[in-house]
């Protein structure tokens, strides 16, 4: 019965840490997490300190205790052998890879007159 209680609990404050029932609903992620708010990286990710849950490979350092800050406090040093972060374009039709064939088409299309 008091593990009953524990999941109704966690529950409870997963829902009121991400805005309610409304906005657990309308929550995007594949879960519902909650934890002490840690730091947000350059792309707007938002990191929550939470010993229940699993953490990125970024977060190796920190998690195997390698250092005391955290990725946001203290970011890893970059390389100049590094390329920056681009976005996945390929489903944006503006700017999506399309080849073009080199070889003739063995039919033609037909063009109704």
């Amino acid at each position: 019965m008091s593990s009953l209680l524990e999941k109704l609990s966690t529950l409870r404050t997963i829902i009121r840490q991400n805005g309610g029932i409304l906005g657990s609903v309308k929550c995007r992620t594949d879960e519902l997490k909650w934890g002490t708010h840690v730091g947000t990286d350059k792309f707007g990710n938002k990191y929550y300190e939470n010993n229940k849950y699993f953490m990125g490979r970024n977060r190796h350092r920190w998690l195997h205790h390698m250092t005391d800050e955290t990725p946001i406090d203290r970011p890893p040093e970059v390389r100049k052998w590094t390329a920056e972060h681009s976005e996945n374009t390929t489903l944006d039709m503006n700017k999506k890879y399309v080849p073009y064939s080199t070889t003739r088409p063995k039919i033609e299309a037909w063009k109704p007159t």
